[in-house]
C-alpha cells in the first residue's frame, strides 16, 4: 500500500478534546492547507511514519504521552527535528510556554485562541521552514559542486605534476625513482603524525612540484626565472588552492633549521611551516641512504642514526620521534624494487 502524498502543506493536528481538533482542523483547511486530526501521540507517530508533516500544532495536555513529552521524543530523532510544531494550550503560564519553547518548538498559542490568529501563526511558521529546506538544499548542492570543483584541481594538479616532474627531470630513472620513495615517505610521515588526509594527500603530491618543479625547471638561455617566484605569481591569481600554498611554503622554508640558524628566513621552532619540516626530514634521510653517487651512501641505520643527531638543532624533535618508531617502513619502500 502506497503512502498518502499532498501536493500542499500537510499539517498534523493532535488534540485529544474533539471540540479543539474539529475547531483546527477548520481553521487549517480555511487556510488552505491539508488538515490531519489525530487524537493522541501513538496515532501521531503513525501519520508521521505514513507522510511527515509539514508543521505539527500539539497540544499539552493529553493521557499517557503529553505534549511536552511527544516533542521532546520528535526532536531527539533525526527524521522529525526540524519539523516545525506548535503548541496550542490553555497552559498559560510563563513557565509552561518557556518549558515548550525549550524542548524544541516554535511557537506556543494559549487557548482560548483566535482563528485568525493561529492561521497568521501557521503561515508564519511555513514559510520559515520552507526556506529553512531551501537554505539546506542549496548548501547541500552548492556542497557538491565544490567537491567536484576541488576534484577537478586535484585531477588537474596531480596530471600537471606529472608531466612537469618528467620534464624537469629529464627523464633520469634515478631522479624519477628518488621522488617517488620521498613522496611515498612524506605521505607515511605525515599519517604517523596522525594529520589529515587533505593534509598528507597534498605533501605527497607537492613535494614534487614544490622541489623538483619550482628549483629544477629548464631555465632558457636570455629567461632565468626562479621558482618560488612562478609559484608565487600563480597563487597570487589562485587563493584558494591549497596545493600551491603548501608548495610555496616547502621551498620557502625546506633549508630551515629548528634552532634558527637555516636560510633563507631564518625562522625557527614551529614557525617553520609543518610541510617544510616534514620534507627536510625525508629528503635528508633519502640522500643519505639512497643517493645518486654510491661512494657517499650511507646504511639505513648509520642515515637514522645521523638525522637524529641533529634532531632539536635542524630537525623538528617531534617529527625525528615519529620517524623513529616508522624508520623500517621507510626503509621497505625501497625493498620491493
Amino acid at each position: 500500500m502506497n503512502s498518502p502524498t499532498y501536493a500542499m502543506p500537510n499539517i498534523l493536528i493532535v488534540d485529544d478534546v474533539n471540540a479543539n481538533l474539529v475547531l483546527l482542523t477548520e481553521i487549517v483547511r480555511n487556510a488552505g492547507y491539508t488538515a490531519r486530526p489525530v487524537i493522541n501521540a501513538k496515532q501521531a507517530v503513525r501519520a508521521i511514519e505514513a507522510l511527515p508533516p509539514s508543521l505539527i500544532i500539539l497540544d499539552i495536555s493529553m493521557p499517557e504521552i503529553d505534549g511536552f513529552m511527544f516533542c521532546s521524543m520528535l526532536k531527539k530523532n533525526a527524521n522529525t527535528r526540524d519539523i516545525p510544531v506548535i503548541f496550542v494550550s490553555a497552559m498559560s503560564s510563563e513557565e509552561d510556554k518557556l518549558k515548550g519553547l525549550r524542548i524544541g518548538a516554535v511557537d506556543y498559542i494559549t487557548k482560548p485562541f483566535h482563528p485568525e490568529e493561529v492561521k497568521l501563526r501557521i503561515n508564519n511558521h511555513l514559510r520559515l521552514y520552507k526556506m529553512q529546506q531551501d537554505l539546506e538544499a542549496y548548501n547541500k548542492k552548492l556542497h557538491k559542486i565544490i567537491n567536484e570543483q576541488l576534484q577537478k584541481i586535484y585531477d588537474g594538479n596531480k596530471k600537471l605534476i606529472n608531466a612537469m616532474v618528467k620534464l624537469s627531470t629529464e627523464g633520469d630513472p634515478y631522479e624519477l625513482r628518488h621522488l617517488d620513495h620521498i613522496s611515498i615517505n612524506c605521505r607515511l610521515l605525515s599519517i604517523s603524525l596522525q594529520l589529515s588526509p587533505i593534509f598528507y594527500e597534498q605533501i605527497t603530491n607537492n613535494f614534487i612540484e614544490a622541489i623538483e618543479v619550482a628549483s629544477k625547471l629548464y631555465r632558457m638561455e636570455q629567461k632565468i626565472t626562479d621558482g618560488p617566484s612562478i609559484l608565487e605569481v600563480i597563487y597570487g591569481e589562485n587563493p584558494q588552492n591549497e596545493y600551491l600554498k603548501m608548495a610555496i611554503e616547502i621551498v620557502k622554508y625546506q633549508k630551515e633549521s629548528w634552532d634558527g640558524n637555516g636560510y633563507p628566513q631564518g625562522v625557527s621552532g614551529d614557525d617553520i611551516p609543518l610541510s617544510a619540516r616534514i620534507v627536510s626530514v625525508i629528503a635528508e634521510y633519502e640522500n643519505l641512504a639512497y643517493p645518486n653517487d654510491k661512494d657517499h651512501q650511507y646504511s639505513h641505520e648509520e642515515s637514522i642514526r645521523m638525522i637524529q643527531d641533529k634532531s632539536g638543532i635542524i630537525y623538528d624533535p617531534n617529527i625525528i620521534d615519529i620517524l623513529l618508531k616508522i624508520q623500517n617502513q621507510l626503509k621497505e619502500s625501497h625493498s620491493t624494487e
